[in-house]
């Protein structure tokens, strides 16, 4: 199964669940047979569950993590930034090679709101997506352009969140 027409969506706002309903999606998409890529910008290190989850879906999911262990060095970005380049060429390569019906590029708009990444090169990869393949933004803090250019924004809403309460990130449920 391919699907006849791709689009544009994005996934942002400082609420809790945007990277989870990219996957959410993923998973509807692998089990109707489409191929998916989760290319996650800025997230290198750590396993995560749905690393976990991707081994038992492959060949059809696939996810490529990037980025240095633990967060962005917001105070000398040259590393960040110079990884993040790199991880978008490679992205780049994979979302117009054809193989994939769904390509979700996780935290690309954090990097984008870090400078890790520039507003033009996201506008360049959201114009040469293959026509029939559908793309997925995630991250906080969208730039404008991209959320005129996506053909559909969701934004995430936090009211109430647990970690304020104390939680912490917990196995299974934010990782």
């Amino acid at each position: 199964m391919a699907l006849e027409q791709g689009c544009v969506q994005v996934y942002t706002g400082n609420g809790k669940g945007k990277t989870t309903a990219a996957l959410g999606l993923a998973l509807r998409a692998v089990g109707r047979g489409l191929k998916v890529c989760v290319f996650q910008f800025i997230k290198g290190g750590g396993r995560y569950g749905e690393h976990l989850a991707a081994e038992k879906l492959a060949p059809l999911l696939t996810i490529i993590q990037t980025g240095r262990p633990g967060w962005v060095n917001t105070k000398d970005i040259t590393d960040d930034r110079r990884t993040a380049q790199e991880a978008l060429v490679q992205a780049l390569e994979l979302l117009t090679s054809g193989e994939f019906d769904l390509f979700i590029c996780d935290e690309i708009n954090g990097a984008v709101g870090f400078g890790l990444i520039d507003v033009e090169q996201v506008l360049d990869m959201i114009s040469r997506k293959p026509e029939k393949t559908e793309l997925v933004l995630t991250g906080r803090n969208a730039h404008e352009r991209v959320i005129e250019a996506a053909d559909l924004v969701t934004e995430m809403r936090e009211i109430k969140h647990y970690y304020k309460a104390g939680i912490a990130a917990r196995t299974g449920i934010e990782m």
